[in-house]
């Protein structure tokens, strides 16, 4: 069975020789950019360089899937956001939002023509041409509610998610169909499943939050967008988890605060579990022992698709990525 096989049935929980091995999230770091001699920003901003970037992660690395959407900030920089794209051993930032919760959003008619989004569609048709149906091509999109804290401010957002919350309820069904639009390129040009990233993480969004102002949106996001979605939230999510089951999503992206096997109760049987690995703990500071200690502990939960909880630190050796897809594919077998 090929990795793309592998990883997309194991998207839908559907029979496998083995668990998947792959990420949702940015796996780049400094020495994988000395490795293909392909750096940030450059990776940022041109599609080439991008997809010889992301194409490590198979080519190098060994996982069943490649995702060349590296920051949080693509569609945001589209919607007008003045992002600054960082440099080798920094991710992209944004300070400060560009609307207030009162006004309307105007999503631009060009919005796929812009740099943000134009690079990684063009990127993502550069992959497929390249691995055909060998690897799982994986898109990115963001939520409203990310997309809110990068418009607004994240203070200015979560306030009136109190003090106004019929402006933001109006913001999210307007940022929603970003996440569509941007989704349904990357379908079109490639991308065989997307990772939804919401930032509605325990310290910034209440389980209460989550169901009230995101749970129908997340379920009509999976319904609209055709292709599996892998919901990923950072942090604890174990108190929002039964409302995350029940949208519809075929898979969650997971932190390694949440342990391996409270995560697979939690999710149940029908949700798909991805990720888990820590980053600090195993990625960028463990060695075999942790890394092998990691995935029998991932087994044993009967996690679906094994690999790194977030976007993994920069100054993080790439070696323990390889070791880990080496070591699910040695003893993963079911």
């Amino acid at each position: 069975m090929k990795p793309r096989e592998i990883f997309l049935r194991a998207l839908k929980r559907q029979e496998v020789p083995r668990p998947a091995v792959g990420s949702a999230t940015s796996i780049v770091t400094m020495d994988l950019m000395d490795a293909t001699g392909v750096s940030f920003p450059e990776a940022h901003l041109d599609a080439a360089r991008m997809a010889e970037l992301a194409a490590a992660g198979h080519t190098i690395i060994g996982f069943d899937n490649v995702m060349p959407l590296f920051s949080v900030w693509h569609e945001s920089a589209a919607l007008g956001c003045p992002v600054e794209w960082g440099e080798r051993s920094r991710m992209p930032d944004c300070r400060g939002g560009i609307c207030v919760i009162e006004e309307e959003i105007k999503i631009p008619t060009d919005l796929l023509t812009r740099e943000g989004c134009r690079v990684p569609l063009e990127a993502i048709r550069l992959l497929r041409r390249r691995f055909g149906d060998e690897v799982a091509i994986l898109g990115k999109v963001f939520g409203p509610w990310t997309l809110g804290y990068h418009l607004f401010g994240v203070e200015e957002f979560l306030v009136n998610t109190l003090l106004k919350p019929t402006a933001v309820r109006r913001a999210i069904d307007t940022l929603k169909e970003v996440a569509v639009l941007f989704g349904r390129a990357q379908i079109d040009a490639g991308a065989d499943a997307l990772c939804l990233g919401d930032h509605a993480t325990r310290d910034l969004c209440s389980p209460e939050a989550y169901r009230d102002f995101l749970q129908a949106v997340h379920g009509e996001l999976n319904e609209r967008i055709p292709c599996p979605l892998i919901l990923h939230i950072c942090g604890d999510t174990a108190d929002r988890l039964p409302y995350i089951r029940e949208t519809g999503i075929d898979c969650f992206h997971y932190d390694s605060r949440v342990p391996d096997t409270a995560a697979r109760r939690l999710a149940g049987q029908r949700l798909a579990l991805m990720g888990g690995t820590g980053n600090i703990a195993v990625i960028r500071n463990g060695g075999e022992e942790e890394v092998v200690r990691d995935v029998e502990s991932k087994l044993a939960g009967n996690i679906d698709i094994l690999g790194p909880e977030c976007a993994v630190p920069l100054d993080a050796p790439f070696g323990n990525l390889k070791l880990l897809s080496e070591t699910v594919k040695n003893v993963g077998a079911w």
